[in-house]
């Protein structure tokens, strides 16, 4: 059986970033996971005592705070900046442009509309930086009953499909007169899907690796399924079953942006394993 990995795949730029910047903060605690993979926060608990808080609530005798890649609300930044700990910031660029366009564009008179989903950590961070009205939507149909104004400010989550920003961006233009369009989505997110498309269309079976609540890994995993049945989400190498790559002839392995190179390795290799 042939194992291939994707063309593009893994850490991006953003979390790179990020876990550079808590190895060299130490004893420090984080507001909500750093990124979206247990595995990874884990070992920067256990090596450089990075530990995790769910929010600034929790904060109690620490001395250092790090803001998650995915960013926090524009309040409790303000309650951060008024107490005395130490502010680290690893909100990835990324998610830091969007911000700053709800707060500009809202500001300037325009609703804003974020596609994305409500409940995510990096949707809620940007949602606070509007003044005015903001909504969140997933599907433009979701816009059907709304009262937007003349003058409309769209964004995405970063991790979204550009295909389906798109039918909410034409839906929008059709709707209201003045439509402003930010293209939010990472390129290292639209790299990865582009990559797991066109190896799940060839491989027979898919191994999609990374953290079952990680937003880009779920879009990956979903993609590689419209093309390839047979595809797999993991965490790590103890999920896998042997049974799956019975009668297999070609392997496809990708991983969301919060996968390291050290759990990727591991996976494929225990994939090795099955064909000896």
């Amino acid at each position: 059986m042939k194992i291939e990995l994707a063309n593009s795949y893994g850490f991006c730029f953003g979390v790179k970033r990020a876990i550079k910047i808590a190895e060299n903060a130490k004893d420090a605690a984080t507001i909500g996971p750093l990124i979206h993979n247990n595995e990874e926060i884990n070992r920067l608990k256990i090596n450089f005592n990075v530990k995790t808080l769910e929010g600034i609530s929790e904060i109690t005798e620490e001395k250092k705070a790090i803001i998650r890649t995915h960013g926090i609300t524009k309040n409790d930044l303000s309650k951060l900046k008024n107490s005395d700990i130490k502010i680290i910031d690893a909100t990835c660029p990324f998610v830091t442009k969007p911000q700053q366009i709800c707060e500009k564009m809202s500001k300037e008179g325009y609703d804003i509309v974020i596609f994305g989903d409500e409940n995510h950590p990096e949707v809620k961070g940007v949602k606070s930086y509007a003044d005015g009205k903001v909504y969140v939507v997933l599907d433009e149909s979701e816009l059907d009953n709304i009262k937007l104004s003349q003058k409309v400010a769209v964004v995405s989550q970063t991790t979204r499909k550009v295909e389906k920003f798109m039918q909410i961006v034409n839906y929008l233009m059709l709707k209201t007169k003045e439509v402003r369009v930010f293209n939010t989505i990472c390129n290292a997110t639209f790299e990865n899907q582009e990559a797991v498309k066109e190896l799940a269309e060839r491989a027979d079976i898919m191994i999609i690796i990374g953290g079952k609540n990680s937003s880009n890994t779920k879009q990956l995993y979903l993609i590689s399924k419209n093309f390839c049945n047979d595809s797999y989400l993991i965490e790590n190498e103890s999920e896998l079953n042997e049974e799956w790559f019975r009668n297999k002839n070609h392997c496809g392995v990708s991983a969301g942006a919060s996968t390291p190179d050290w759990i990727i390795q591991n996976v494929v290799k225990k994939i090795e394993d099955f064909k000896n």
